[in-house]
């Protein structure tokens, strides 16, 4: 585990973001069901068969200290919905990766899904001092790409041929990955915009 980011929970109002443990399994399992999401060629996300091993996965990296997820608990229902991560952990030069994030279908493009990225990065910078925030994805994952900018991270580079991909529908393909990142200098803009896209959702979902 690495010692500079402790596995500690972080709530708004919209969101909770628990340590992770295979008690979310079930609740997991039936997310991602949701959208079936795992026939997504471009991106990695478990099956139902497959959670455990996922889960087991992740807290494996988190005890080598690479990474640190989270379960994605809706408030309103007290139920996992996803899961997300801090991963390529960097202590010696302050940088994070925010990634290995999916939803539940019927969470996404809502509320949920801002405030857990301000949580997040709010925690990085401002807990942290992260001198910059990665964002990975892959060139065609479109949704992702876009989610990424709305929260006003800025295209770096896209790593040509950095992957294989294993996923079963895309055998032999090979993976562009855009890189994003938000630095230190850049989250006081970053952080107002934010709050600003979290009240305009907030407001069309009680309206």
């Amino acid at each position: 585990m690495s010692p500079w980011i402790a596995p500690i929970p972080l709530s708004g109002q919209h969101v909770q973001l628990v340590p992770l443990s295979q008690l979310h399994h079930d609740d997991l399992v039936q997310a991602v069901r949701d959208g079936e999401l795992w026939n997504h060629w471009y991106t990695a996300i478990p099956t139902p068969e497959g959670m455990v091993a996922e889960i087991t996965r992740r807290l494996d990296l988190q005890a080598k200290g690479s990474m640190c997820p989270f379960a994605v608990i809706n408030p309103a229902t007290g139920q996992a919905v996803g899961m997300t991560t801090y991963m390529n952990i960097d202590a010696a030069n302050r940088r994070v990766e925010i990634g290995s994030t999916w939803y539940r279908q019927s969470v996404q493009r809502s509320p949920l899904n801002t405030e857990a990225k301000r949580l997040l990065l709010t925690h990085a910078f401002e807990h942290l001092k992260c001198i910059a925030v990665e964002f990975r994805t892959h060139f065609f994952n479109q949704q992702s790409r876009r989610a990424i900018e709305r929260l006003g991270a800025k295209l770096d580079g896209v790593l040509r041929s950095h992957q294989i991909n294993p996923h079963p529908l895309a055998v032999g393909a090979l993976r562009d990955t855009c890189v994003y990142s938000i630095i230190a200098s850049e989250w006081p803009n970053v952080k107002t915009h934010l709050d600003y896209q979290l009240r305009r959702k907030h407001e069309t979902t009680q309206s």
